[in-house]
């Protein structure tokens, strides 16, 4: 496929898109029936399904019975930790093996044209992005992800929270299962404006951030304090009338998910004409610029709301560029105003 008819190319090399990106239509001014329901179609497909699509998938074939769930006991914990990883295993390495390794598809639609491999650093783990982000994602990051899906099966199983029954309550799972990625939205953003605050940076979130060219096993490499607040999110589902399917569907929307925001391409050819759009922009430029872009993808349009969205053109570029001003000349105010005396 030609990128440049979708976008384009610096000198540097580096590709951005031509449409900025957009809050959810219902959040504009003026949208008509066919934008929302186009919106609609790309909201379900192909990521969110695929998601609910596995959580199907586990519950029928991978939760054991409940009585099992009952008892907290290594040996379904480890099977659940077995088959994450596989899972991750399986489709973050696809990703990376195909568009990382083979490079099918060289730069096009690559934001950062440099790929990982090209830049070794002293920040990561044997100098090695990926091999960085690879251990960090399976020996720290796979293991609090099953252990959080742990708990909440046994707490399911033991009747702790408020879990309610497909049979008397499908409209509002039904609800809730549509609004699972709006409960992602508000969790992310909250916990992302937490470790961004200067001393939770420094000591936890800059282990993420140290891949500013993130690619797909950036998606879980964190710091453990990262993790454990990262997959917190499903714990919501002890507090509001959930079921087990739903929370896993959760639960692969932010484990399998994490790859989305960093695939590092805007599209992801599958053949000569064909493409799946990554929905990886908004999360790129916040690996890029840092404080812009907390949230997702403008679902629930929090960083638009707060002044940290950052539409890909330049007049957000110019807009982030005053923000940040702004910002050192409040720094060196205050730094004047401490100052002592002469």
């Amino acid at each position: 496929m030609d990128d440049l008819l979708y976008g384009t190319r610096d000198k540097r090399g580096d590709w951005k898109p031509n449409a900025p990106l957009e809050v959810a239509p219902f959040w504009r001014r003026a949208f008509d029936a066919r934008t929302l329901g186009h919106w609609f179609i790309g909201y379900l497909w192909p990521w969110n399904a695929f998601h609910m699509a596995t959580a199907l998938l586990y519950w029928f074939f991978i939760i054991p019975d409940v009585e099992t769930l009952r008892s907290l006991s290594w040996g379904w914990g480890l099977w659940l930790l077995l088959v994450n990883s596989a899972g991750i295993f399986a489709m973050y390495g696809a990703v990376e093996l195909f568009y990382y390794v083979k490079r099918r598809q060289e730069t096009r639609f690559k934001f950062n044209h440099r790929f990982p491999a090209e830049n070794p650093s002293d920040v990561f783990w044997f100098k090695s992005q990926n091999l960085d982000n690879f251990l960090r994602s399976f020996l720290i990051g796979i293991p609090i992800w099953t252990l959080t899906e742990v708990l909440m099966l046994w707490a399911w199983a033991n009747t702790w929270g408020n879990w309610v029954d497909w049979s008397t309550h499908w409209p509002w799972l039904v609800a809730l299962t549509l609004l699972v990625p709006a409960i992602h939205e508000l969790h992310f953003f909250a916990i992302h404006r937490l470790i961004h605050t200067p001393t939770l940076y420094k000591w936890i979130h800059s282990v993420h951030h140290n891949s500013i060219n993130p690619s797909p096993w950036s998606s879980l490499s964190m710091h453990p304090v990262e993790h454990v607040l990262y997959f917190a999110e499903i714990v919501w589902h002890l507090l509001i009338p959930s079921h087990p399917v739903v929370m896993l569907f959760n639960s692969h929307a932010v484990g399998y998910g994490a790859i989305n925001g960093h695939i590092g391409f805007d599209k992801l050819e599958v053949s000569d004409d064909a493409a799946i759009d990554s929905h990886a922009y908004a999360h790129y430029l916040h690996h890029k610029y840092f404080e812009v872009n907390y949230g997702a993808d403008g679902l629930v349009p929090l960083d638009k709301w707060f002044g940290t969205w950052h539409d890909g053109t330049k007049d957000a570029d110019e807009q982030m560029k005053a923000r940040f001003r702004a910002k050192k000349e409040r720094a060196r105010a205050r730094k004047a105003g401490a100052a002592p005396a002469e």
